[in-house]
């Protein structure tokens, strides 16, 4: 007997008492474990600790009021000293008001990977952030932009408001579609090779800024 046909003989083993007709949600499931933090979405406790756990990560958090914003990522595209910087369709226009449009490469229609290659930065929003794993969540939805808009350029800028960001991870799934395609972010892209040799950049964004609209 193979691995594949002892697998599929013990799940039928452990469905022989199961009536035929029975869905799943015909039986009720306890569900014990934690469905949200002890504090609130984008309370000051959870803006603190989205910040501690990214900052370990080698990302950045910044925490900027709404008229702050555009100049906030003005200049951290600046310091970065990104020449080309490009938006996902869904972005906040107002934003972008602090930056040069001649900067800013619009994804209609959708940029080459070869193009994409010699941008400087990434600019995009979130669906949610997760606090004590340090981690944004992006699905593909307005001004988050496809998985290759987050990949190819070197240094990412994400924008999201302060009640995107939740203490846990069961908090984050309950606000999130299953069938949209979701990326979760956890700093800088990294790596290490066999002897724990960390390196940055490889498999995404080597650079991370996270902007929080509070």
């Amino acid at each position: 007997m193979n691995a594949r046909t002892e697998v599929l003989s013990r799940i039928r083993r452990a469905l022989a008492d199961v009536p035929e007709g029975e869905r799943p949600e015909d039986v009720p499931v306890t569900r014990t474990y934690a469905r949200g933090g002890t504090a609130a979405a984008g309370s000051p406790e959870v803006l603190e600790l989205l910040t501690t756990r990214l900052a370990d990560y080698g990302a950045s958090v910044r925490l900027v009021t709404e008229e702050e914003a555009p100049t906030a990522i003005a200049q951290t595209l600046s310091a970065r000293g990104a020449a080309c910087v490009v938006v996902p369709q869904g972005f906040p226009p107002a934003w972008l008001a602090a930056l040069d449009p001649h900067r800013v490469l619009d994804d209609r229609p959708q940029v080459p990977v070869r193009e994409l290659d010699r941008v400087d930065s990434v600019v995009t929003t979130a669906a949610v952030a997760i606090a004590e794993t340090g981690t944004l969540v992006l699905d593909g939805g307005p001004g988050q932009g496809r998985r290759a808009l987050t990949l190819v350029p070197d240094h990412h800028v994400c924008v999201l408001r302060a009640d995107q960001v939740v203490a846990c991870v069961p908090e984050a799934l309950a606000r999130l579609d299953p069938v949209r395609p979701l990326t979760f972010v956890s700093g800088p892209s990294a790596t290490s090779d066999i002897e724990l040799d960390r390196v940055e950049g490889v498999h995404g964004p080597r650079t991370l800024h996270a902007l929080v609209v509070v």
